[in-house]
């Protein structure tokens, strides 16, 4: 609104309010013809009163035709002038007429900028202040000073309410703007970390069931005629790691939990999938699973945070570590439940962790998980003295 004021070349405090025209136009009717009427009755028709007359009905006109020229920026300021100077010379003639200097007034308030605006104002009530000095019968100082310090309040309150009007407006269209903001980023936000979720669960149960099945099939390939017993228990391993893959999958594509360990009952179903997780993690790997403490149902995703942890990290232990053997430990404590995956092999330096594509990940993948779920994961290693992965969440019973 205060752009298309802008447009027309309107500048003034009370610029905004469209609907005061209308009020406007009426009080100076009324006040306007009230004057009329009081001038004729004390003075009668004579040359003086037909143009004290002919110049309330001009003034009382004039406010109808700001809308003339709307298209051209001086036009305001030029109507307002005409205004003032039509109510002045009424004003001195008739002192009746000072009571239109309201109506004037906030018709200047309505166009004039606020320095202009004061001024006029100020005029206009030494103007009133002049016009009754001439009626009374002894002068008296508070006919000016008056008059004056009314404008004076009034023209700074409106001001003062103008700044707060367009501070208020302001503080709203920056805070509209923040939220579609806020709306947009938590929008790219939860579309990054769905991304990363589902490459880190595809890396972790995906990627590594597919890992273990090739490792199995080549082991099998490599012992089927010297021990075809052994290569058929490969192959069958490498059949159910391949069904379990294919649960994964659809867990992934539907964001659920494996469905033993949603509706695990008993709390049983996490170290038997662990166990299951060992097995399947390469042919030759000595990996033992301890469980101590009470087994308890979990969260179905901190269970299955558990799982994908384990297998990531024996995923690493494969590819990296150069490992004979790995103890996956898990201890339910009184308040947390901790899974520590401990390996003997090569290790390397803290803070420079091997630099092949499944260890960043796997790491990575390990402890973005477990912040996401209200965890933790440390990881410990030194060259030469292997190294252990220890992921910790609350114990929250699952009901």
């Amino acid at each position: 609104m205060a752009a298309q004021s802008a447009t027309h070349g309107i500048h003034g405090i009370l610029a905004p309010a469209a609907r005061l025209d209308r009020w406007l136009q009426v009080v100076l009717v009324v006040l306007v013809a009230t004057g009329a009427v009081r001038y004729v009755d004390r003075h009668g028709l004579g040359v003086t009163g037909v143009l004290v007359l002919l110049g309330a009905a001009v003034l009382a006109l004039a406010y109808a035709t700001r809308t003339l020229l709307p298209g051209r920026s001086w036009w305001p300021t030029a109507w307002v002038a005409g205004m003032v100077a039509i109510w002045t010379a009424l004003t001195l003639v008739a002192p009746s007429f000072a009571w239109c200097a309201v109506p004037v007034a906030f018709a200047v308030l309505r166009v004039l900028p606020f320095g202009w605006a004061a001024a006029t104002t100020v005029l206009m009530t030494l103007v009133v202040a002049g016009a009754w000095w001439r009626v009374v019968e002894a002068p008296d100082p508070t006919l000016v000073a008056g008059p004056v310090g009314i404008a004076l309040v009034t023209v700074i309150a409106y001001r003062t309410l103008e700044r707060e009007s367009r501070a208020r407006q302001r503080l709203l269209d920056d805070l509209t703007e923040a939220q579609a903001e806020l709306a947009e980023e938590q929008r790219r936000s939860g579309a990054l970390a769905e991304r990363t979720r589902l490459s880190r669960d595809i890396h972790d149960s995906v990627g590594q069931g597919l890992s273990s099945i090739n490792l199995l099939l080549q082991a099998a390939e490599q012992s089927w005629t010297r021990e075809p017993a052994t290569a058929r228990d490969h192959v069958r391993t490498a059949a159910a790691t391949a069904r379990d893959g294919l649960d994964e999958v659809r867990r992934v594509v539907r964001d659920l939990a494996p469905a033993e360990l949603t509706g695990d009952s008993s709390g049983t179903a996490l170290p038997a999938a662990l166990r299951r997780a060992a097995a399947q993690a390469a042919p030759g790997l000595d990996v033992e699973v301890r469980v101590h403490g009470t087994p308890v149902p979990l969260r179905p995703e901190v269970a299955a945070a558990l799982v994908s942890t384990a297998r990531g990290a024996l995923a690493n232990v494969r590819e990296h570590a150069g490992a004979a053997r790995v103890a996956v430990t898990l201890t339910y404590h009184d308040d947390e439940v901790l899974l520590d995956i401990r390996d003997d092999g090569r290790g390397f330096q803290p803070g420079q962790p091997p630099s092949g594509p499944l260890r960043g990940r796997g790491l990575r993948g390990i402890r973005e998980r477990a912040e996401q779920l209200g965890g933790r994961a440390d990881v410990e290693s030194a060259m030469g003295e292997g190294t252990t992965v220890s992921v910790r969440f609350p114990l929250e019973v699952a009901r």
